[in-house]
């Protein structure tokens, strides 16, 4: 039995959406908003639509129908085209003449910058997080590399994408800082959707698990200005890896001039 999974390549980008898996997998997501109690439509439709787009369940280029949407939320197209409208100050979708909605393409300039402040960010959190981690929480990272580890001997990528991206978060936590917590937040999930984009065209990430132990190693130690460095290098050659692989790939259609 093969036990491998294989994110979405970018080939199947231009495909028409499949309306039945997107649709699992919204109502799965709706039922954890349901557990937390959020009711608001325009909000549900938010979050359920930037959701699929940061998990490629959208993926880059593709059409978001508000009539197809509003079907599968099970709401009205009222409170989607709010949504829509939200998403796409914040660059998740465009609105193009004649089309619609697409799903914001992922373009290697914009990522760029977003990993330049990001990599910033990540050496700071690292830095602040040496000096206020217990034992226990370093443990906690620890076990993520563990399981980063599993992932790798199933191949199992989209597993890995998401411990990698635990890892990275729960630094950002273990720093203690809100103000920094919410500006990574506000850019944390366009790279999540790049790596996981561009995971079967990069190298098979054991070098970033060997890292993660070094960093791991250097915070036990409580050397933060290390861990500082060894986190921003970190970033900056994945953030290479990644530019990389986006510039091999033809544009989509709306990308051309």
């Amino acid at each position: 039995m093969n036990n491998q999974k294989t994110p979405q390549t970018p080939d199947s980008n231009v495909k028409r959406l499949d309306q039945s898996d997107l649709a699992l997998a919204v109502r799965s997501f709706l039922s954890t908003l349901d557990v937390n109690g959020e009711s608001r439509l325009p909000q549900r439709a938010y979050l359920a639509v930037r959701h699929a787009i940061r998990h490629l369940q959208l993926p880059p280029g593709q059409t978001v129908l508000e009539r197809e949407m509003a079907e599968i939320l099970g709401m009205s197209r009222t409170p989607v085209r709010e949504s829509l409208v939200r998403l796409e100050t914040e660059g998740w979708v465009r609105l193009i003449p004649r089309r619609g909605f697409i799903v914001a393409p992922l373009v290697a300039n914009d990522l760029q910058q977003i990993y330049e402040v990001v990599e910033a960010l990540d050496g700071v959190a690292g830095r602040l997080a040496t000096s206020r981690a217990t034992h226990e929480e370093l443990n906690q990272l620890e076990h993520l590399i563990e399981e980063q580890e599993k992932a790798l001997e199933l191949n199992d990528l989209l597993t890995w994408t998401d411990l990698d991206d635990q890892f990275h978060n729960y630094i950002v936590d273990l720093a203690q800082n809100q103000r920094l917590r919410g500006i990574v937040d506000s850019q944390s999930d366009q790279l999540y959707r790049a790596r996981l984009y561009t995971i079967g065209l990069r190298p098979k990430p054991t070098l970033s698990v060997i890292e993660h132990k070094a960093i791991l190693a250097v915070m036990r130690a409580g050397e933060p200005e290390a861990v500082r460095t060894m986190l921003q290098s970190h970033r900056y050659r994945a953030r290479k890896e990644i530019l990389k692989a986006l510039r091999s790939m033809p544009p989509l259609p709306e990308e051309k001039r």
